[in-house]
């Protein structure tokens, strides 16, 4: 089996001249002093995840990294893909985050560019109503001393020499997400042989919603490109760094020209070059974001 199977097939077409704009980001500062309209900004953010989406539709960012990984009539990620796994948890922290439930400890004392070192607080407790980030949430409410992003991938992903923290670990993440895009209409459910043994496979049922997701993806390296990270969309943001750290960007980038696919591949490499300690330094950068992409690059 080749390390590429599932991934879309590029085509070479001609060259779409896509439209020059800009998208600027309206995401959610973890740090602001007023708490009641912080709430206000997460809840208005929780009801426009995905603008243009019906509510059947909208996805979470687990939800999205998961769907570009799935081959699409066989309905599995590919055998070969093991990176997947961190970044699913990687999302569960960054849409916590999103949604205004987590956040940075304060940095006090300690010298500027520590980001990474820092803990993870929580900020509010109001379940999420997501299973998944209600399950994590209560884990860091629960945990004290508090642990950082890097602790929590690992304790999420059951990715830790420590067997007490063994009972953080999320189980069946793959599986409890293709269930919910099964709810949601965009896969269906199918058993398949294996030879030795069957297995549960969510073939994609609704293809709209992964086009407008690639289509998304690649507008947003392509046409929509602003070339400064803190104008963009925060979910966008970490969509990206996310399919890139499970492994799976490149399914979104396969349909695309060669012309068209080396500028969307070096925009990428430019996000990923980015200085992550001097970014959530920045006035108005949600820190979570950041740090997990710390994270992902150590």
């Amino acid at each position: 089996m080749n390390r590429t199977d599932g991934l879309v097939r590029r085509a070479v077409r001609n060259r779409d001249n896509g439209a020059e704009g800009g998208t600027a980001g309206n995401g959610l500062n973890a740090n602001t002093a007023d708490d009641n309209q912080d709430m206000n900004q997460n809840k208005d953010h929780e009801d426009n995840i995905d603008d243009g989406d019906s509510k059947e539709t909208r996805l979470t960012l687990m939800e999205e990294v998961l769907l570009l990984g799935l081959k699409d009539k066989e309905g599995y990620t590919s055998f070969w893909n093991d990176c997947i796994s961190s970044g699913l948890r990687g999302c569960i922290l960054i849409e916590l985050g999103l949604r205004g439930r987590i956040m940075m400890e304060k940095s006090g004392m300690r010298r500027r560019g520590l980001c990474s070192s820092r803990k993870v607080i929580l900020k509010s407790d109001q379940p999420t109503g997501d299973v998944l980030l209600d399950e994590a949430l209560k884990h860091i409410k629960e945990t004290n001393p508090p642990e950082t992003v890097q602790s929590w991938i690992e304790y999420l992903s059951g990715e830790t020499w420590n067997p007490l923290k063994l009972r953080y670990q999320l189980k069946n993440v793959r599986e409890r997400l293709a269930k919910n895009l099964v709810e949601k209409g965009v896969l269906t459910t199918e058993k398949q042989n294996f030879l030795l043994f069957d297995m549960t496979t969510h073939p994609l049922s609704d293809n709209v919603v992964k086009c407008r997701l690639v289509r998304k993806i690649q507008d947003s390296v392509l046409s929509k490109w602003v070339n400064d990270p803190q104008r963009m969309d925060k979910r966008m943001l970490s969509l990206i760094f996310l399919a890139h750290a499970s492994d799976v960007i490149e399914n979104a980038f396969a349909p695309l020209n060669d012309d068209d696919y080396e500028v969307a591949m070096k925009r990428v490499r430019e996000l990923l070059d980015l200085d992550f300690e001097a970014e959530a330094a920045k006035p108005n950068a949600n820190e979570i974001i950041w740090a997990v992409f710390m994270a992902f690059t150590k």
